[in-house]
């Protein structure tokens, strides 16, 4: 059985011991050579959006990250301008069941381009910038949305303790297909069994999950 003393240890190795460090320089090196690779893409993203439909290039939205801390996430746009105030609306619409998480699969606030961004995760690209700038890593559990946040239960909480992530155990375990119960069922495995092997294993998973479009809205 796990002592409190032991869980306290653990949670500390997590978020300041040396397994955390290990873990902040492997994502500065990942989302480097990442965004190196990846900015034909990025630029040519943000021109198709701009074409697409009026509005900013960039969707920023307040997200709770390492030990409750408030934070602005990066994506590229992908619905109409004003889609946080039109999600009340069709709350009623939610597909995910539980309803902690908001989803709908044929959302009408979805751009063009933006269908297309969301079936490849190409909106996700900007989280590099959250990687690098401390607020992120590439592997975690999703950082959600105040809204999201203030639907769970306070034992969900432990999510908080380590760095939200780009990509983790739900998103290459069912992605949007998942239920509440079921995503943070994975969150929660994901806290107990961290390790640099698990990251990287979760981070070559992701590659064809996303590219076979996998449980994509």
């Amino acid at each position: 059985m796990v002592t409190k003393s032991q869980k306290i240890s653990y949670i500390f190795r997590k978020t300041r011991g040396l397994d955390y460090f290990s873990k902040r320089i492997s994502d500065y090196i990942v989302a480097g050579l990442l965004l190196s690779i990846l900015w034909p893409i990025f630029i040519s993203v943000a021109f198709a959006i701009k074409l697409d439909s009026p509005g900013n290039v960039f969707f920023r939205q307040t997200r709770i990250g390492l030990n409750g801390k408030h934070f602005k996430i990066w994506k590229f746009r992908t619905m109409v301008q004003n889609s946080e105030h039109l999600q009340k609306d069709l709350e009623a619409h939610n597909e995910i069941k539980g309803g902690i998480i908001f989803k709908i699969k044929n959302d009408p606030r979805m751009t063009r381009i933006g269908k297309f961004l969301r079936r490849f995760s190409l909106d996700e690209i900007p989280q590099l910038f959250n990687v690098l700038l401390g607020d992120m890593s590439i592997i975690g559990p999703r950082p959600l949305p105040l809204r999201d946040i203030e639907k769970m239960d306070s034992a969900l909480q432990i999510r908080h303790k380590v760095l939200p992530g780009i990509t983790g155990l739900a998103q290459v375990n069912g992605r949007s297909q998942c239920s509440s119960e079921e995503f943070f069922y994975w969150d929660k495995l994901y806290i107990q069994r961290w390790s640099l092997w698990l990251d990287l294993k979760i981070m070559l998973k992701t590659i064809p999950v996303v590219i076979a479009k996998k449980g994509a809205c």
